[in-house]
């Protein structure tokens, strides 16, 4: 895939914090894109899930014709899986986020099923399948344990579903001004 380098992005488009530039111009150099809203490029998962796709295409960069209808479909599916945990971080709303990582871990039984096909019918090899089960099987248990830590969250109220920043009034050390 254009601007992917040994399983980093070669920030040609907008990286992820930690990412190394490939750029001549840049080389060396660690991007500091951060806000509130990119904070789901510090989830583990969502790097896994990254992962999985750079793997995904990279098993099945070389298949034939017959099988390129099922292989953008497996494409798709774990692609879906990093767009969604993304999409539900970004939402704020802690039930949409349930909803979107419910997605995510949809698309990843899809994308297991896939692989399991097609390592029955011989489309896929053992020491490949091994290798996508795997970092699937590992994605999957983050994955659950992070709907559990932010149900634990959300139950004991530790939930903000705001940017909003709270802050007091006291600091500013006058009263509001009053209307004659």
């Amino acid at each position: 895939m254009e601007g992917w380098s040994v399983g980093v992005l070669a920030c040609r488009n907008e990286p992820w914090p930690g990412c190394r530039i490939k750029n001549s111009d840049l080389e060396g150099r660690t991007m500091n894109r951060r806000n509130r809203n990119r904070g789901y490029q510090q989830l583990r998962v969502w790097e896994d899930a990254i992962e999985l796709y750079v793997l995904t295409t990279r098993v099945f960069k070389r298949t034939s014709f017959e099988m390129g209808r099922l292989v953008s479909q497996a494409y798709a599916s774990v692609d879906s899986v990093h767009r969604n945990i993304a999409e539900g971080y970004c939402r704020k709303s802690i039930r949409e986020y349930f909803q979107f990582l419910n997605i995510a871990l949809s698309s990843l039984g899809k994308s297991v099923s896939s692989f399991i096909a097609y390592r029955k019918a011989d489309q896929l090899s053992e020491q490949n399948f091994e290798s996508l089960d795997s970092l699937a099987y590992k994605l999957e248990n983050g994955l659950i344990k992070l709907v559990e830590s932010l149900e634990r969250k959300r139950d004991q109220g530790d939930w903000t579903d705001t940017f909003i920043v709270q802050e007091s009034n006291a600091i500013y050390d006058s009263e509001a001004p009053t209307s004659d």
